[in-house]
């Protein structure tokens, strides 16, 4: 890549969360095209994936697959191939972490087993998705750091829990339900749009997004003003996702029609 491209690149992403996402892809990508080889990424989430994307897209001889451990896994690692790379990449290096616990006396939720791991002091991006179902969580991580995991994950909040190695073949395929909301909004506003797809008032909604509880995009935003348009994704905590499918006319009343579906 000539170096006024990947600065390009590079002043797109900065001062926004995808900075530093995206110099250590365009690192990685380096290191492949030097070696002819491959290279791995921590776990992304949509937004960088969206940013390997971008920066292999202008790299010639480059290929791109991704992966999380299951079908349907939010979080994935991208691979980074060269094409002229005549080995065989031994995978990607994800390993499934199974915790349980007493389901009688508690209940846990992603966020608990996500404090818990990463208070042991690991790092998120080397933590993929979190399943928690019933009195178990699987837990996808880098296999580097599966047996640190085992040996002392023993508590989720005050909660004992038993830590084992999983097996991700046994994750079934994301499955999200989906519901078409139609709605009028006094304007594209992402306060506005958030209430109309979560089913919250306006000032829940802008209180929501200052406390940084609504992805936009998958980036945090503290403006309720900015604008929405037509594909953005709009992510809120506990509640899921929305994607803005269409923006139509204005009604007779001067309020814009919005298409949106929400994902569960």
């Amino acid at each position: 890549m000539a170096e006024q491209q990947k600065e390009r690149i590079l002043r797109f992403y900065r001062g926004s969360e995808g900075e530093e996402t995206a110099i250590r892809l365009i690192d990685l990508a380096e290191a492949v095209v030097k070696t002819a080889k491959f290279r791995l990424s921590p776990f992304l989430d949509p937004y960088g994936q969206e940013i390997a994307e971008t920066i292999c897209a202008s790299y010639d001889g480059l290929q791109l697959d991704f992966d999380g451990g299951y079908p349907g896994a939010e979080r994935q690692r991208a691979m980074l191939r060269h094409r002229d790379f005549a080995g065989r990449p031994d995978g990607f290096a994800i390993a499934c972490v199974e915790a349980a616990w007493n389901g009688q006396f508690a209940r846990l939720t992603h966020r608990d087993v996500l404090g818990a791991v990463m208070g042991l002091g690991i790092e998120r991006e080397l933590i993929g998705d979190i399943l928690p179902i019933a009195d178990t969580a699987k837990i996808l991580c880098d296999t580097k750091i599966a047996d640190f995991i085992i040996q002392n994950l023993t508590m989720i909040g005050a909660v004992g829990v038993k830590v084992q190695l999983g097996d991700a073949s046994e994750i079934a395929p994301r499955e999200e339900r989906m519901k078409e909301i139609r709605a009028t909004v006094a304007s594209l506003r992402l306060d506005a749009i958030v209430a109309a797809g979560f089913g919250i008032s306006r000032s829940r909604a802008a209180d929501d997004i200052a406390a940084d509880k609504v992805k936009l995009n998958w980036q945090s935003t503290a403006s309720p003003s900015k604008t929405i348009k037509e594909g953005d994704v709009l992510s809120m905590r506990g509640r899921g996702r929305a994607i803005v499918t269409e923006v139509r006319g204005q009604t007779k009343k001067g309020r814009t029609v919005v298409v949106l579906n929400r994902f569960f």
